[in-house]
């Protein structure tokens, strides 16, 4: 069963989009799955994150984490965005069934991937920044 705000992320999702010339694009799936999400980040001068948008190939909790994740970055720093976990955005939809923790694990990583991208782009480390994997199957064994 799905929260209230789960359903209103999916039937009524925040930030879908692309962002012409993004700062960072972050994409990563699920092969198990099936789903994809790529995130678009829009990074001011000053590390605050102007604009984000999401296109996600998946089920309704994946398009909700989207969303929810959308919501959680937009308008903080670097570090802020950094520190939105899986359990941020499961937490901030009221929980998510648990065999849909997955997709609130691919939203946590949809945001690392465009932070790196940004990072590269910009020829900076971001501390507390790791490669993301592009497939978040491995990271999913390691920590369930």
């Amino acid at each position: 069963m799905y929260s209230e705000k789960v359903m209103d992320h999916f039937n009524n999702p925040r930030n879908v989009g692309e962002i012409a010339n993004p700062s960072g694009v972050g994409t990563v799936g699920n092969a198990k799955c099936g789903d994809i999400m790529r995130m678009y980040l829009e990074i001011d001068d000053d590390g605050i994150i102007k604009d984000v948008k999401f296109k996600t190939f998946g089920c309704g909790a994946a398009v909700a984490t989207s969303s929810m994740a959308t919501e959680l970055v937009k308008g903080k720093n670097i570090q802020q965005a950094l520190e939105v976990t899986n359990k941020a955005v499961m937490d901030a939809l009221d929980g998510l069934p648990p065999v849909k923790v997955h997709c609130s694990l691919l939203a946590e990583e949809a945001i690392h991937a465009a932070l790196w991208d940004y990072a590269e782009k910009n020829g900076i480390v971001i501390e507390g920044l790791e490669k993301p994997a592009a497939d978040i199957e491995e990271k999913i064994a390691e920590e369930y």
